[in-house]
């Protein structure tokens, strides 16, 4: 098996067009999301390790040393789809980020908005359960989110079983806006659940992603 794997690597390092320092542009997005985290670049022995260990590594070209993603940072970056582009003198790399891509302290380089369609927010649920575990593990006085961690499991899953009631209510009522209203609450309260028992959205999607087929 490993030997497969190497000889399939070296089939793609002889596809792929190296700039003359040897070097090629590798693009980082969320496999989630689809939000394109970073831009940096790979060499040769970079592309081994990443597809070896599945988990990124770079080419730093300031530091002229390979670069793991994360290794200072622990914002590791784990691999779940490599692909290059018709020319294959680029890279898209699919992962899974831990904590933040970029150093200055963002998730995503690319936060410098110059414009940008008013469109429904693709991540908007990963956002949310976010915004609760940062509530757990930096809890702020007055907050609802907190309130429902700090009384436990039973108290969130009272709620959850609330909001399920005016889920069915809503529907029962064929009224829309109450319907989307109540859907909203409970995947709220769904979420803090997950956030309370160590789920995350990634175990959904594939669970999700095995059923879907």
């Amino acid at each position: 098996m490993e030997g497969s794997i190497k000889v399939e690597t070296e089939n793609l390092l002889e596809k792929l067009k190296f700039n003359d320092s040897g070097l090629i542009v590798a693009v980082a997005q969320d496999y989630i999301t689809n939000d394109v985290l970073m831009v940096a670049y790979m060499n040769k022995e970079s592309i081994e390790i990443t597809l070896k260990e599945k988990r990124v590594c770079y080419f730093s070209r300031s530091r002229n040393c390979l670069w793991r993603k994360g290794d200072t940072s622990g914002h590791v970056q784990y691999l779940k789809g490599f692909a290059y582009d018709c020319d294959a003198d680029a890279i898209l790399l699919k992962v899974e980020q831990l904590g933040n891509a970029c150093h200055t302290g963002t998730y995503s380089c690319f936060s410098n908005n110059v414009f940008e369609e008013d469109i429904i927010d693709k991540s908007i649920i990963k956002k949310i359960y976010s915004t609760i575990e940062d509530r757990r593990d930096n809890p702020k006085e007055g907050s609802y989110t907190n309130y429902l961690l700090d009384k436990g499991l039973d108290k969130i899953l009272k709620k959850v079983g609330e909001e399920t009631s005016e889920v069915i209510i809503g529907a029962k009522n064929k009224d829309k806006e109450e319907l989307i209203y109540e859907m909203c609450d409970l995947t709220y309260h769904c979420l803090v659940l997950m956030v309370s028992e160590g789920l995350t959205v990634e175990d959904l999607k594939k669970e999700l992603s095995k059923r879907y087929k």
